[in-house]
């Protein structure tokens, strides 16, 4: 596997170990995730590093598809725009990041019906780990795209491409979604 071929698909070399580890994970049931009530959930709450790439893209095309959704990051303070590049490839899939403003995990109000979605195993770990978070359902976000992939990684100040492939395989996911949990579409 050439270098350019795994910043295009995996955006770095650390990125496609991590997929790589979390596939083992996932696939012997390491993974922290907390399975929902299908009929239980109501909002898909997506989750990331700094809520201005991955989870606020997500966030956006559940909106667009007509569902409940909100968004924050683990490691962000509130009030923060999205990232600009973000906010480019957004526009050319609809969607309108422009006004998106980051909110920090403390500042995240949960509510029954919630459904976490991490884009990484250990935001999985570090959602358990929340006194606040750790009784509601998660799961990654990766799990739902038509091809599962566990890890979704951070395209912040990586590569044009990889950028592109990460957003349109959470795009795919988040569609995947809408038909998974109907309960959490918009009234």
């Amino acid at each position: 596997m050439n270098q350019d071929m795994v910043s295009e698909q995996f955006g770095t070399l650390r990125g496609l170990v991590r997929l790589g580890l979390a596939y083992a994970e996932t696939g012997v049931g390491l993974a922290p995730t907390s399975a929902p009530a299908l009929d239980g959930v109501s909002r898909l709450v997506f989750v990331c590093h700094g809520n201005i790439c991955r989870s606020a893209f997500a966030e956006a095309a559940a909106r667009k598809m007509g569902m409940n959704a909100a968004s924050f990051g683990l490691s962000t303070k509130s009030g923060q725009p999205a990232y600009p590049s973000a906010v480019a490839y957004a526009g050319l899939s609809g969607l309108d990041l422009s006004g998106h403003k980051t909110t920090a995990k403390e500042d995240f109000l949960p509510a029954e019906g919630d459904l976490l979605l991490a884009m990484e195993v250990r935001q999985l770990r570090r959602l358990r780990a929340d006194q606040r978070l750790s009784h509601m359902p998660r799961a990654l976000l990766g799990s739902y795209a038509p091809i599962p992939i566990p890890h979704l990684h951070d395209p912040y100040e990586l590569s044009e491409a990889y950028l592109k492939v990460c957003l349109d395989r959470i795009e795919r996911a988040v569609s995947a979604l809408r038909d998974a949990y109907p309960g959490a579409r918009a009234s």
